[in-house]
């Protein structure tokens, strides 16, 4: 991770995004956002602020090694962004979100069906002060449907997709095993991610058109989009797919196996990958054997050509086993704990951790973006904002407010 370097040039160095999300979705979606280089305005609630911001232990510490208000939560899908507090409860602080978004190119929230036009704040509210905005709503089920107005968690999604019906192992007769979470909230970074995509073609098309538009991201659309090839496998055979634990559906070997020592994933995708597999561990005779020498004969054997597999894996340690298979292009990994990710050297080398300034005084780990460009490097100016950092400066530099009248807004709870 790359502190910022302010001669660098950044591809959405021209873009402001008014962002009233909080959680997951939105924030992950808009912190893209700004680690391209546009400048994001998180408005918050005056004195709570986003929900996350208390979703710890760990907190941020500041630089007397005090534990913050912050939470490890809220500081991973927020970095970078400018933090205001309003009110858009109240008549006046809805007129300030109002005018920040006629000087913003996007506008995202986050909130129930309807919320945003019970506080004047709908996409028909906001076009009329400012037609070139692209106005992304991120809800559970979307804005029409049976469901629309149900409130809707990540859990609920990955259990509605199908996707918990493809993870963990089969269930056994006596109710052992079946269906496990993903341990990340991944409808929410899918959702955002989409939402992000989704927003970059409809400034694309603003380039073109002159005008904005509406983005309606649902992310139980996103979480079935995501069942891609499992989806297509039904589609194309009539069979529900069922839970393979670390089995993949249509390539074998292509799982976790127990070494000596450890344990080892193969991933192997094709029959040249195969044979050299077979031969380096010392049994060539598999890939030339017709039940397994193509990969869909190989799915067709699957639970012999595993049994043989496994025989074979424990004959060396998971080491030995890396060090033999990696030289020669056969797809294989260790399963790492989260502190082992970080100390491998290409996890290193890829800049996927660093520490970055926090408003308390301290330093703030992030995790880096993976994006890499050529001519528009990411950098990060700092860590997430502390709760209304940002209010006075926005304020009074972006909307023209005079010192007292910040001051009449402060004293009457619509900004902090």
């Amino acid at each position: 991770m790359t502190s910022v370097s302010h001669s660098s040039p950044k591809a959405l160095s021209h873009i402001r995004v008014l962002d009233l999300t909080r959680v997951l979705a939105g924030p992950w979606a808009t912190q893209n956002f700004c680690d391209m280089g546009a400048e994001v305005i998180k408005v918050e609630r005056p004195g709570a602020g986003d929900d996350t911001r208390g979703w710890g232990p760990p907190f941020v510490r500041d630089g007397a090694g005090r534990e913050t208000s912050d939470a490890s939560y809220f500081i991973s899908a927020n970095r970078g962004k400018k933090s205001i507090t309003i009110d858009i409860t109240v008549a006046e602080g809805q007129a300030l979100v109002r005018e920040l978004a006629r000087r913003s190119d996007v506008f995202v929230e986050n909130h129930k069906v309807g919320a945003m036009a019970k506080y004047g704040l709908s996409y028909e509210d906001l076009r009329a002060v400012n037609p070139r905005l692209i106005y992304c709503s991120i809800t559970g089920f979307g804005q029409s449907g049976p469901y629309a107005d149900q409130p809707g968690y990540d859990f609920i999604f990955q259990g509605m997709c199908g996707l918990m019906s493809l993870t963990g192992f089969p269930e056994t007769p006596d109710g052992e095993n079946g269906p496990v979470k993903v341990g990340i909230a991944i409808g929410d970074i899918f959702g955002g991610m989409y939402a992000a995509v989704a927003i970059l073609a409809a400034l694309e098309r603003r380039n073109v058109s002159g005008t904005g538009q509406y983005i309606d991201l649902a992310l139980l659309d996103s979480m079935v989009s995501l069942m891609s090839y499992q989806a297509q496998n039904y589609f194309l055979s009539g069979r529900v797919p069922k839970a393979l634990g670390n089995s993949q559906p249509n390539l074998v070997p292509y799982q976790v196996f127990r070494c000596k020592e450890g344990k080892i994933i193969l991933a192997i995708g094709n029959d040249g990958q195969f044979a050299s597999f077979c031969k380096i561990a010392g049994r060539p005779e598999l890939a030339s054997d017709p039940r397994y020498s193509r990969v869909g004969e190989r799915r067709r054997n699957r639970d012999s050509l595993v049994i043989e597999i496994k025989r074979v894996m424990l004959e060396r340690t998971t080491r030995e086993w890396l060090d033999l298979l990696n030289p020669a292009n056969v797809p294989c990994g260790p399963i790492y704990d989260m502190k082992q990710v970080f100390e491998d050297p290409q996890v290193a080398h890829r800049g996927l951790y660093g520490v970055l300034p926090h408003s308390a005084g301290g330093l703030a780990p992030n995790i880096g973006n993976p994006i890499h460009f050529s001519e528009t490097p990411i950098r990060y100016a700092h860590a997430a904002p502390l709760l209304g950092e940002h209010t006075r400066p926005i304020l009074s530099d972006l909307l023209d407010l005079a010192p007292e009248a910040i001051e009449a807004l402060r004293r009457k709870g619509v900004v902090g």
